[in-house]
């Protein structure tokens, strides 16, 4: 919707509907960025690291390729979820929605039994073990090989990496969270999310069926070589992310302890 179309009182009006509705359930939204940033050049950037990851052709890429799917996989996990995090979209969502449904919504967010189950989804231990637990259940052989046969499935995986990713950086990024605990948090991440990509680039057999199957050599590389390259996305780049944010919360705390 275009804000210079939007006549001033309905939108002042439907902005204290927003603001009063979501504030309660949503406070933990607000990263330690500031106010004062644009938000929409990170929305429209979380939103093509979605496209890429999910309708461009690394998607088709990513059935061939165990080494492709995990790189789709990391851009949702690392790249898109904390740019959707810090772009703060739930305004601009609520805006698409009719009036009668904005306050739908906002009685909804105030209720009790809401705002408990999301404090505790986003109190970084429990985001932090939840997105973990999301990340080995998937990669277990039989899950995987079953999103690689299903759509459904697939569909299922990407969307609980993309949740559970989405909490986990919530938590990151509150302003109610410890910034001790959260650079705690963010190296056990990179531990356990390492651990599992060192087991898959050591290994010399392929775990999956669905891409062993296939019998194909992407770009090159045997189904096993495919493997390991795909538990070295996991395991370097993506020990990296979490360790490099790691280190810039520990930098903002000894920062702030010098001011």
């Amino acid at each position: 919707m275009d804000a210079g179309s939007v006549d001033h009182g309905s939108a002042s009006a439907d902005a204290r509907t927003v603001r009063g509705g979501c504030k309660p359930a949503f406070a933990s939204l607000r990263p330690r960025v500031s106010r004062t940033r644009p938000a929409s050049p990170l929305l429209r950037c979380r939103l093509a690291l979605l496209t890429v990851a999910l309708v461009s052709p690394l998607h088709q890429a990513g059935e061939r390729s165990f080494g492709a799917h995990m790189f789709e996989h990391e851009v949702i996990m690392l790249a898109a979820a904390p740019l959707l995090i810090l772009a703060e979209p739930l305004a601009i969502m609520l805006w698409g929605l009719p009036v009668r449904y904005r306050h739908v919504f906002g009685a909804w967010s105030r209720a009790a039994p809401v705002r408990r189950s999301w404090r505790f989804l986003v109190e970084p231990v429990t985001a932090t073990l939840l997105q973990a637990a999301v990340l080995w259940v998937w990669h277990a052989p039989a899950l995987f090989d079953l999103a690689l046969a299903h759509e459904g499935w697939h569909a299922a995986q990407h969307l609980s990496f993309l949740v559970s990713a989405l909490l986990f950086w919530t938590a990151m990024l509150s302003r109610r969270t410890n910034p001790a605990l959260a650079a705690l948090c963010l190296v056990v991440t990179s531990i356990v999310s390492g651990a599992l990509g060192a087991l898959m680039a050591f290994a010399t057999s392929p775990w999956y069926e669905g891409y062993e199957r296939l019998g194909l050599a992407p770009f090159g590389m045997t189904p096993a070589e495919d493997q390991q390259l795909a538990g070295l996305l996991m395991w370097v780049p993506g020990g990296l992310v979490h360790a490099g944010a790691a280190l810039l919360v520990v930098r903002q705390v000894l920062r702030s302890a010098h001011v």
